[in-house]
């Protein structure tokens, strides 16, 4: 069965993780994706240790593998070789790339108008911070997601992966996606211009509104959320679980499930947000008696589930059963999600032979 984008040809030109994750779900979907690497590699290829085999049996940085797969690979250098560059172009449906603002532009002034190009960049291609460059951390830092992720009075805290990337390369798959459809109907391309920035501030969400409604400026939290209770982490007998009240309804069904006294103030959430201390306090006497299997059926059927490693989640039989993890060429990758798709199901590329002409 083809992808649901069996057909469309991507150029991918980016490096390190937005872009290339972004072409990778492409990829996923049926594109034939070619991707340029300098002469020396895509910079995430020495990320490591760990060290792995990637899909041609090279020697790679894990890191590599996590948004490279299905890809076909060419090594070149984009402004030494112009003239193929152009060629290449001309092949392509869709051109990723993620070089400084204007790069682009300097390397191909004439753009054919059926083309979609997405480019990302760490501020965008307008503004005054424009030129500057973007690394995940450094936009963790800047748009304030650092500042609300942690313990409050500790050291700042990032989130543990590379969460702007990874939402930047998501957007950027949407945007293509919208492009295309686009260009389906009119025949005509579109200009992507998508940062860091753009999506870090925009996936703010709540935390960003409460502060526009309020202008007050919100604090880390640990696990704790700034607008529902309980809703965190507490410590059982044997390690640490999360029970994450959505409801009144759900508040309801824990408070008699717990055998805790009936309380005014906790029958609804502005009340339980305003009385967070003392009810997380009861709570917390509460769990810390017995295990975290313990709470876990005492509390079914409410949003309730341990702290894992990664390994747990990645062995958990919910990741078996729903094929978490795609083995490629003999390399074990993390499956796409879209692979839920009813008709054209998202599926790792085994074959990476490319229909552009390469010489």
């Amino acid at each position: 069965m083809d992808g649901a984008l069996a057909g469309i040809r991507v150029l991918d030109l980016s490096r390190v993780l937005a872009g290339p994750y972004a072409a990778q779900n492409l990829a996923d979907m049926g594109a034939d994706v070619l991707k340029i690497e300098a002469p020396w590699g895509d910079d995430t290829r020495t990320w490591g240790p760990p060290f792995a085999t990637d899909f041609e049996g090279n020697e790679v940085a894990a890191y590599f593998l996590s948004c490279n797969r299905g890809k076909t690979i060419l090594r070149m250098n984009v402004k030494e070789e112009n003239s193929k560059l152009l060629k290449l172009i001309s092949q392509a449906d869709v051109i990723i790339e993620n070089f400084r603002p204007g790069t682009f532009d300097r390397l191909v002034p004439e753009l054919p108008k059926d083309k979609i190009l997405c480019s990302i960049s760490g501020y965008g291609a307008t503004g005054p911070r424009s030129s500057e460059p973007g690394y995940d951390l450094s936009l963790q830092a800047r748009s304030g997601v650092m500042s609300i992720t942690g313990e409050e009075g500790r050291p700042p805290v990032k989130v543990g992966v590379a969460w702007i990337d990874v939402m930047t390369g998501l957007q950027a798959t949407t945007a293509v996606m919208a492009a295309l459809y686009h260009r389906e109907r009119t025949g005509n391309g579109q200009r992507i211009d998508i940062s860091l920035w753009d999506c870090a501030i925009a996936a703010l969400v709540n935390q960003a509104q409460n502060r526009i409604a309020t202008g007050r400026d919100p604090k880390p939290m640990a696990s704790g959320h700034p607008n529902l209770v309980p809703y965190r982490a507490f410590e059982a007998s044997d390690g640490w679980f999360v029970l994450a009240v959505g409801s009144d309804h759900q508040w309801h069904r824990a408070s008699v499930a717990l055998d805790i006294e009936e309380n005014a103030n906790w029958k609804y959430n502005a009340g339980r947000v305003e009385d967070r201390s003392n009810l997380e306090s009861r709570l917390a006497a509460i769990f810390i008696q017995r295990t975290r299997s313990h709470w876990e059926e005492k509390l079914s059927g409410l949003p309730i589930a341990p702290v894992n490693t990664i390994g747990q989640a990645l062995g958990d039989h919910q990741s078996a059963a729903r094929g978490a993890i795609w083995k490629i060429n003999g390399v074990d990758t993390l499956a796409n999600p879209l692979r839920g798709m009813s008709l054209t199901p998202a599926r790792p590329r085994s074959d990476t032979t490319t229909s552009f002409q390469l010489e």
